[in-house]
């Protein structure tokens, strides 16, 4: 059976950064389980699953504009220092946890300036990059009605992923499993 529209697929995969940086992995025999078309991965990795069938491996390339989108300059903003907690010493790189209207979200420190302000970058940590993916596909099906039922309502009570949400205060947080 070939991965087409609103299939189960199960896929073991591993994410690299084009520096050769790990970034994910599938735990060991726990793949990861989606159903095509509704947004629950990046879509430059589902465009080059569709019409691949279990067993098929290969190392597939995602450009930005396929994945999280390119750095968006609008997405650094300046925060008064006095919102981050008071005993962290705040430096550049460092990355918080916040909360936007769909959910926990990353900023990350740009610069610290001298006005008592910190420009934080509100891009997804993954804008802008050029992903690599190591995949098999383990498993290509029809999805229950239950699953894709399951599916359907996750997504839309939001996880914020997908292309008109990434790179902003709604795309994907720690623990969305977004693929």
């Amino acid at each position: 059976m070939e991965i087409a529209d609103k299939m189960f697929v199960t896929i073991d995969y591993t994410l690299t950064l084009e520096s050769g940086q790990e970034i994910d992995k599938s735990p060991e025999g726990q793949p990861l389980r989606f159903i095509t078309g509704i947004g629950q991965i990046i879509p430059g990795l589902e465009k080059a699953l569709m019409g691949r069938k279990a067993g098929y491996s290969a190392k597939i390339v995602v450009e930005p504009e396929d994945a999280y989108g390119p750095v968006k300059d609008e997405m650094f903003q300046d925060i008064p220092q006095n919102q981050f907690p008071a005993d962290v010493d705040i430096k550049p790189g460092m990355a918080f946890e916040a909360q936007g209207p769909r959910g926990p979200f990353m900023i990350t420190v740009s610069k610290i300036n001298d006005n008592d302000t910190v420009t934080v970058d509100l891009n997804h940590p993954m804008a802008g990059k050029q992903l690599h993916f190591d995949v098999n596909v383990v498993e290509v099906r029809e999805p229950t009605a239950e699953e894709l039922a399951m599916a359907t309502a996750s997504f839309s009570s939001g996880c914020g992923c997908g292309p008109d949400t990434a790179g902003g205060p709604d795309a994907c947080g720690p623990g969305c499993n977004c693929g």
